[in-house]
């Protein structure tokens, strides 16, 4: 009990860090996109925005969703991956990239130690 209620008490966290993303976007999209700025971003944020709405809706009921748990969990670590790959190539943004891609590798940790089990298959007897 206590742990589906940790669950989603961090599916609504991660839920409204991932919403979040819509603000950064609609600036993004207001300003106009220009060719020295950075045309990944608004995508990527539009992205973690709807990952986020899926994440709010899962609260309701995760054991019902708990693929949505994993995707969300390992799609973060997909995306510190990149990042860490990135912090190798860009000197500069190093520390920025390092500390970001720990913050979704801790949120992916955390969505898949607390996702519910896998529900047991039920094996009906062969006919015969």
């Amino acid at each position: 009990m206590i742990r589906e209620r940790a669950l989603k008490v961090v599916l609504v966290l991660v839920g409204l860090l991932f919403t979040a993303a819509i603000y950064p976007l609609v600036t993004s999209v207001r300003d106009g996109w220009q060719a020295n700025k950075e045309d990944a971003l608004p995508m990527m944020m539009s992205l973690y925005f709807t990952l986020g709405i899926f994440l709010l809706l899962t609260a309701r009921n995760p054991s019902a969703n708990r693929r949505v748990i994993t995707f969300a969990a390992w799609s973060s670590f997909a995306h510190a991956a990149v990042m860490a790959v990135m912090a190798l190539h860009l000197a500069n943004e190093r520390p920025d990239l390092l500390i970001a891609g720990a913050v979704f590798s801790v949120i992916g940790a955390v969505l898949l130690a607390l996702a519910p089990a896998k529900p047991p298959i039920n094996q009906s007897s062969p006919i015969t």
